[in-house]
């Protein structure tokens, strides 16, 4: 059995009987990574209708019809996110294997909150499993790319979005 959906702005069927991050990685988007078996990694999340989830913890016929974004639709290579800039600039990729879970964890925050704390930082990116970074890096990228997406807006006059496009 097979459901449509949307990801990164392109219609796709994929296979139902598995979580959404397998099937999304057996369609070809192998920037969705998992860390687990169910959904507690916090490597493998993605928005889904604008929510962010953990891919590898929901099964994919839930997602039918859905709106699905990963971190590849974010930026490109010669067009990083400021999230994205900002991970490479601080060096919080180590393998990389991670990096999209912090990335989407960061997204989610920001658009949120666009000057977090330190604090709220951490709690944000908590349920990300990392054994390479310390998550001092991360956490120092995503207060730099909350401060640049700030005096983007500022520098815009306001026509940045809270996810870095412009208007």
């Amino acid at each position: 059995m097979t459901v449509e959906l949307t990801v990164n702005g392109e219609p796709v069927t994929l296979e139902t009987g598995r979580d959404l991050a397998t099937a999304l990685r057996a369609a070809g988007y192998t920037e969705v990574k998992c860390g687990c078996d169910g959904g507690s990694c916090g490597i493998s999340k993605v928005f889904v209708d604008g929510s962010l989830t953990m891919a590898c913890g929901m099964d994919t016929s839930e997602a039918a019809g859905s709106e699905v974004e990963t971190v590849a639709n974010l930026g490109t290579q010669s067009d990083l996110h400021p999230i994205q800039q900002a991970f490479v600039d601080h060096h919080a990729i180590q393998s990389g294997f991670s990096t999209g879970g912090f990335i989407m964890s960061a997204k989610a925050l920001l658009e949120e909150n666009p000057d977090p704390t330190e604090a709220e930082v951490r709690e944000a990116i908590d349920d990300v499993y990392d054994r390479e970074t310390g998550y001092q890096k991360p956490v120092e990228a995503i207060l730099d790319a909350a401060e640049r997406m700030r005096e983007d807006v500022a520098t815009d006059g306001g026509r940045t979005t809270a996810d870095g496009d412009h208007q």
